[in-house]
C-alpha cells in the first residue's frame, strides 16, 4: 500500500521523518509530500504560496514542488508550496508519483485535541483525505504550550505504527486523531478511545476592540473540565485516538 506522508509543520519537521519511518517499518510504500513552510493553523485551507498560483472557477493555475532528500528516507520527498489539505489533494488526483491508498499526518509539535482540531493543519490534511475516500491519520506530540527540552518523536511514531493496523482495517473513508503524550518510552503507554473535548486546549477570545483594531488574548482550558474527553484522558498520561467524521450528508 502507499502511504503519502504530510504535515503542517513543514518538510523539515523532525516529526515528519519519524511518521515516515514508522510507515516503511509497516511495510508501506512511502512517499512525503509536505509544506516548504509552516501552514500550522491552516485547517483544510485550499491555498498555494510562496509564487505558486490556483486559480478558480476552471482556471489554469500552478503549484510549485522542489524534490528534497530527507535523512534515513529512501522514498520520494517533495516541498510543496501549498498548505497540507491542498498538498493531500494534489495527491488524491495522482500528483507525487500516483493516488495514496493511505494519508498519514504529523507528527505535529503540540496536541489537537477537542474541537479546536478544527482549525488544524495536521487534522485538516487527514479530513481532505477523508472527504476522497481514502483513510487517514493524523498525530501529534503533546509538548504543550511551551516546548519541552526534548521532544520524543520516537515515541509518538511508535504509537503511530500501532494504531496503522487499526486504521487500514477500517472502513474507507476513516479518519483517525491521535495524541500521544512526550514521553521517552512508549512501551508504558496505554492507547486509549477518547471523544472530543468540546473545546481545545487554549481557545481565542476578544478582549478589546479599538477603532480599527482587535486585540485578542488566549484562554488555557482546564483538562478535567472535559471528564473522560480526549484533551482529559491524555494530561492523564494516555495516548489517544478519536474516529473524526467527515462532512457527509446525513439522513432523517
Amino acid at each position: 500500500m502507499r502511504a503519502l506522508i504530510t504535515n503542517d509543520d513543514g518538510i523539515d519537521s523532525p516529526g515528519l521523518v519519524a511518521l515516515a519511518g514508522a510507515a516503511a517499518a509497516a511495510g508501506l510504500e512511502v512517499v512525503i509530500a509536505a509544506p516548504a513552510h509552516e501552514h500550522s493553523g491552516a485547517s483544510a485551507s485550499i491555498i498555494a504560496t510562496q509564487g505558486s498560483a490556483v486559480t478558480a472557477a476552471g482556471g489554469k493555475g500552478t503549484v510549485r514542488s522542489e524534490r528534497r532528500s530527507l535523512p534515513g528516507i529512501d522514498g520520494d520527498a517533495y516541498a510543496v508550496h501549498a498548505a497540507p489539505a491542498l498538498i493531500t489533494l494534489l495527491a488524491l488526483h495522482g500528483s507525487f508519483g500516483g493516488k495514496p491508498d493511505v494519508v498519514l499526518s504529523g507528527i505535529n509539535r503540540g496536541a489537537n485535541v477537542g474541537g479546536a482540531i478544527m482549525h488544524s493543519g495536521t487534522v485538516g490534511a487527514a479530513l481532505t483525505a477523508g472527504q476522497g475516500g481514502v483513510r487517514a491519520l493524523a498525530v501529534s506530540l503533546d509538548v504543550g504550550l511551551v516546548e519541552q527540552h526534548e521532544q520524543h518523536w520516537a515515541s509518538a511514531a511508535t504509537v503511530a505504527g500501532g494504531a496503522l493496523a487499526r486504521l487500514l482495517g477500517a472502513p474507507a473513508g476513516t479518519v483517525l486523531n491521535l495524541n500521544v503524550p512526550n514521553v521517552a518510552d512508549a512501551a508504558g503507554l496505554e492507547l486509549v478511545e477518547a471523544p472530543l473535548a468540546p473545546f481545545g486546549i487554549v481557545q481565542t477570545t476578544l478582549t478589546e476592540l479599538a477603532g480599527d483594531e482587535v486585540r485578542l488574548s488566549i484562554r488555557e482550558h482546564r483538562a478535567d473540565d472535559a471528564p473522560g474527553s480526549d484533551m482529559e484522558r491524555l494530561a492523564a498520561g494516555f495516548a489517544t485516538i478519536t474516529a473524526v467524521q467527515t462532512i457527509a450528508e446525513r439522513g432523517a
